[in-house]
């Protein structure tokens, strides 16, 4: 399944946080399931320490090209850097399959 689709339906019918901030708390509070991350971020400093975290908490991690197409998969108006689902809803069996 395609990351963006997966982060809509969750999204949707579960919930996320987004914004590095949150996502950082999130994977700190080990809530996240599942975490996806722009690739074109400037600069890179602000993301690049989500998968070391991810790896350290053994969360599946993710990273996606746009941060503006991330921003549309949540929903937004605007770009976001960084994205974690707490609870899949009904992607839960794609989020699972990530593991």
């Amino acid at each position: 399944m395609d990351v963006y689709n997966l982060i809509e339906t969750a999204a949707k019918t579960g919930k996320i946080e987004k914004g590095t901030n949150e996502v950082t708390k999130a994977i700190e509070r080990g809530t996240a399931k599942f975490v996806v991350y722009a690739a074109d971020v400037e600069p890179k400093e602000i993301v690049q320490h989500i998968p070391i975290l991810c790896k350290e908490k053994e969360i599946p991690c993710q990273e996606a090209d746009s941060k503006q197409k991330l921003g549309i998969a949540v929903n937004i108006s605007v770009p976001t850097s960084s994205v974690a689902i707490i609870d899949a809803g009904e992607a839960k069996s794609d989020v699972e399959a990530l593991k």
